[in-house]
């Protein structure tokens, strides 16, 4: 699922985008697996977007 969708299709705020990347590392030393490493990446991509303020509402 992408994360754009995550929360039925509305923009996340910031702050929702952060607890989700947060919620990804269960303690510091922790290694995630490939499929987390690539939801790691959207959702700093989907951070970058909301931040320089790119992103569409949905209908």
């Amino acid at each position: 699922m992408s994360p754009d969708h995550a929360c039925g299709g509305r923009v996340r705020s910031a702050e929702e985008v952060n607890a989700a990347i947060r919620a990804l590392f269960t303690h510091r030393d922790a290694r995630l697996s490939d499929e987390a490493r690539a939801e790691y990446r959207a959702l700093l991509d989907e951070l970058r977007r909301v931040e320089q303020g790119d992103v569409t509402t949905a209908a």
